[in-house]
């Protein structure tokens, strides 16, 4: 089995990540590589980490490109260009798996306000599935439109999951997410906030009366559990790395629960979740280049709280390696295949 690919905006962080990751896959065949801005320019020019992988030039969509004889087809685009250019390509029968954020919201007014834009096609929006594989693994296989979920969203969402499932949270208590990310996670094009003079060697809370990931995590966290995305706390953070996700979340579970057992239990056997041993600080480095979310557990001292620790690759389960992981699900191959990169060190 070959899965024809094609990767609509392939000239960011995510797209490049796609393409290494996908160059390995033992099933899946790039055969169409897109940008509005370099066309014509080969893939291995504009990015020399892929020199003697890909031999493609970029070309340009939707107007100068057939993409009918790609399988599935990855969005690596900014937010509102999926939305528009999509619904053409699923009419085909197409699958689509779009990385950006325009279809990740099933209300569409919440969207609408949080992105300042109008929604294009609406009634894909009903349609499209939330790709989180940890949570919607049997709907995602039967999908044609994946909303790849944002990088906080996973970090975030993964280690809730089982609790939240369990309706173990005491209710009066808010969930706290205090979370770091690495500058690629701003995409990459030119930003003030990104020169390395801005970022190198500094640390900065941003976004604090609203972020938007917030209504995502919202959205995951109320299907869950009714109510427990309105008592939710989010604070990002941007940090002096390239790659890398953090979260610190904190939260009071009821006595009668043991929050480690039911985050191991549920994901026991998850290729891509690590539950570390109790009292382990997972680091953002254990990760990098890997499609794996590492999850620590532990009680806060001399207090009812407890605090759990989460790590991601922004750029791989944030982004890349969790919409591969998708399309694994979706074309009924094993969900590990061609994930089995084993993170950088150093």
């Amino acid at each position: 089995m070959s899965i024809k690919i094609g990767i609509v905006g392939a000239t960011g962080y995510t797209g490049v990540e796609l393409l290494r990751l996908l160059a390995h896959h033992p099933q899946a065949k790039v055969i169409a590589v897109t940008s509005r801005t370099e066309e014509n320019i080969a893939v291995s020019e504009y990015f020399p980490s892929l020199r003697g992988f890909y031999d493609h030039l970029f070309l340009r969509h939707p107007n100068h490109i057939d993409l009918s004889r790609c399988d599935v087809i990855f969005f690596a685009t900014p937010n509102g260009i999926a939305m528009q250019e999509a619904p053409a390509i699923l009419a085909k029968g197409i699958k689509v798996i779009d990385l950006s954020a325009d279809y990740r919201l099933q209300d569409v007014p919440t969207w609408q306000q949080w992105y300042h834009l109008t929604h294009a096609s609406p009634e894909w929006v009903a349609k499209a599935v939330y790709g989180l594989p940890e949570l919607n693994r049997s709907t995602i296989a039967k999908a044609q439109l994946i909303a790849n979920p944002g990088c906080y969203p996973t970090c975030v969402s993964l280690p809730l999951i089982p609790l939240l499932q369990q309706n173990c949270l005491l209710s009066a208590h808010p969930i706290i997410a205090d979370c770091k990310s690495g500058i690629s996670g701003a995409g990459r094009k030119a930003n003030i906030n990104s020169l390395y003079a801005e970022s190198s060697d500094n640390f900065k809370a941003y976004a604090i009366t609203g972020h938007r990931h917030l209504p995502e995590i919202k959205q995951t966290l109320n299907s869950l559990q009714q109510q427990s995305g309105n008592n939710f706390v989010f604070v990002p953070h941007l940090t002096p790395l390239i790659r890398g996700m953090h979260a610190t979340i904190y939260l009071h579970i009821d006595k009668a629960y043991d929050p480690y057992q039911l985050i191991a239990d549920y994901y026991r056997d998850s290729s891509f979740i690590d539950v570390m041993p109790v009292g382990s600080t997972p680091e953002t480095r254990s990760v990098r280049g890997a499609n794996l979310c590492r999850i620590s557990v532990q009680k806060a001292p001399q207090s009812n709280m407890w605090i759990i620790l989460s790590v991601i690759d922004n750029l791989v389960k944030g982004a890349a390696g969790q919409a591969i992981q998708n399309m694994n699900i979706m074309f009924g191959l094993n969900e590990s295949c061609g994930l089995t990169q084993i993170p950088l060190l150093p």
